[in-house]
């Protein structure tokens, strides 16, 4: 059934599954044809006996929502956060990004497969598996922290219009009417259309890299890890502001509920893991190119002296000369409105989820108008903020980035848990190894906010005490890995091929008769794989409710607990800066 914000059930074309029970998915929008900005794939379409050409096109129509999250990623706090550590570390910093390129894709896969399997968006995954308390700690900080990046967005519009000479009161206003009007069509293919238009633009990373001089052995050697003048809390902040800005928890939202309205199935799921590849090459390569544009492009006065991204545009006009500015400012522009648009729709994406409303881009503003209004409230409220005083939002940039990356431990916790969810992925659920991966990545994030704690609270703590403190952290969480591994293997065992035929929905008559009859271990992995390809998660009413142990429940209060006075510090920090 759908349900639709006037409260009116209706039944929805499914796609066939090999159950009898109906989906998960809740909106007739989000079921159909693919149509993506540069294909169509029909709704039974399939890759099977296609050509080179043929796959090549159908993963075109896919192409969209990896892309888009990272791109969206680049936004102006990210551009203003990679200039930030060019400009006051050089490329000392960029192995920091290199080591983000496996949380990137392990992060997005696992939404990946969440999206294409259950068709339903993340936090009505969250709000059904775990209830509203969790549900409501999981978005009530997503909606806080996208509200203020949307607020940076039309910062990074100001600055970068205003390096032209438009004044604020005319750019602001007029960047929030744009972003409206490209998402007010009624058309996801119009929408995904304006978008690349957008991240085409991104081309022009290129020459604005060329045109500084960068240095090939200075950028080289910011791959090994090194902590320019010390590991203290100001480096910290950095350090946690480049996870934030290159991981966001809007990420997970976004590409989870854009996979969902562009109704991308789990047939599709190989070519939209391709699309999340491409989407992490563009954003490394814009990010390195911000890094060295500012390491390269300013000269020693202004090494350690950042002040915004639009004072690096003037810095960079100064030194090299005003196209070099002029590029730079059109990038920040092209990057805020990109940004804007996607955080903003990751938020109305969760609200419609939250609140049970009409939340596409198929419908038009008549038939969802909860979801249109929720944008475009969203957007009038941060254009208002963004009118506060210069100083305050220069830092306010570079502090939502680091709550976001303060704040992602959390929403990784959940997602971790929503992929070994049985129930609600069947054999999409994470292997060992994912869980391995997922698990390094977590413990890893917690450290560095504990890293950024102490040296918030204790300021004269020496590097060699940090990096101890990092390498006890790193053996605790390697011995409580082990446990849980050692734990998770005494469990009761079935065999691999009869499980993934039960959860791929095949009944015990199935079952029983793929393994009675004579095949190779290529034919069944071929026919496992086909039924998995249709296995769609049910209704979300008719699972049982996963049960927390009073010991995950515990770890999760404390997780809760900690990352609040985690917040706090970095508001602190952030005051700190604001008073010289």
């Amino acid at each position: 059934m759908a349900f639709f914000s006037n409260g009116t059930p209706r039944r929805i074309a499914t796609v066939p599954v090999s159950t009898d029970a109906t989906t998960a998915v809740l909106d007739s929008a989000h079921v159909g044809d693919i149509v993506g900005a540069l294909g169509t794939i029909r709704q039974h379409d399939t890759d099977q006996g296609r050509s080179r050409g043929q796959r090549l096109r159908m993963l075109l129509a896919v192409l969209g929502p990896g892309l888009i999250v990272m791109v969206g990623d680049n936004d102006a706090g990210g551009i203003a956060t990679y200039a930030q550590a060019g400009q006051n570390y050089g490329m000392a910093l960029m192995w920091t990004l290199v080591l983000l390129i496996p949380v990137l894709y392990v992060n997005q896969e696992m939404v990946v497969r969440l999206g294409a399997v259950a068709g339903v968006g993340h936090a009505r995954l969250i709000f059904a598996r775990f209830g509203r308390f969790w549900g409501a700690f999981s978005v009530g900080d997503l909606f806080i922290v996208n509200a203020l990046t949307i607020v940076t967005e039309f910062i990074g519009v100001s600055m970068a219009l205003g390096y032209f000479g438009l004044p604020k009161w005319v750019s602001v206003p007029v960047a929030a009417v744009l972003l409206f009007a490209v998402v007010a069509g009624g058309s996801f293919r119009r929408w995904e259309r304006l978008v690349f238009t957008l991240i085409a633009i991104n081309i022009l990373m290129f020459p604005l890299a060329f045109l500084v001089h960068p240095s090939v052995s200075a950028t080289v050697g910011g791959l090994l890890p090194s902590f320019p003048g010390g590991l203290d809390s100001t480096l910290l902040l950095i350090i946690v502001a480049i996870v934030g800005t290159t991981v966001a928890p809007w990420q997970l939202f976004f590409q989870q509920s854009n996979i969902v309205d562009k109704r991308i199935t789990p047939r599709w799921i190989r070519y939209e893991r391709v699309d999340l590849w491409v989407g992490i090459v563009v954003v490394m390569i814009g990010a390195v190119a911000i890094m060295a544009t500012a390491a390269f492009g300013l000269g020693p006065a202004e090494r350690g002296a950042f002040a915004d991204a639009g004072t690096v545009a003037h810095g960079l006009s100064a030194h090299l000369g005003t196209t070099v500015g002029a590029i730079f400012a059109i990038l920040l522009l092209d990057a805020s409105l990109i940004g804007a648009n996607a955080v903003g729709l990751a938020t109305t994406y969760t609200l419609g989820d939250t609140l049970g409303k009409r939340h596409s881009l198929h419908w038009k503003m008549s038939e969802a108008p909860a979801f249109y209004a929720g944008y475009a409230l969203l957007l009038a409220a941060a254009a208002a903020v963004s009118f506060s005083p210069d100083h305050v939002l220069g830092l306010l940039t570079q502090g939502v980035q680091a709550l976001a990356g303060v704040l992602l431990p959390s929403a990784t916790v959940f997602l971790v848990l929503l992929c070994n969810d049985r129930a609600v992925l069947g054999p999409w659920v994470n292997t060992t190894r994912q869980n391995i991966v997922a698990g390094v990545i977590v413990w890893a994030l917690v450290l560095l906010s504990l890293a950024l704690t102490a040296a918030t609270f204790f300021p004269h703590l020496s590097t060699a005490t940090l990096e101890l403190g990092f390498g006890v952290g790193a053996a605790i969480g390697l011995l409580g890995g082990i446990a849980l591994t050692v734990t998770r293997q005494r469990g009761v065992r079935r065999g691999t091929e009869q499980t993934a035929a039960e959860l791929g929905g095949l009944d015990p008559d199935q079952v029983e008769e793929l393994e009675a009859t004579p095949r190779s271990r290529r034919e069944r992995r071929a026919i496992l794989a086909a039924d998995r390809d249709l296995w769609r998660t049910p209704a979300l009413e008719t699972l049982t409710r996963p049960n927390f142990s009073p010991v995950r429940t515990a770890g999760m209060i404390a997780l809760r607990g900690y990352l609040a006075l985690a917040v706090v510090l970095v508001v602190i920090k952030i005051v700190q800066q604001i008073g010289g």
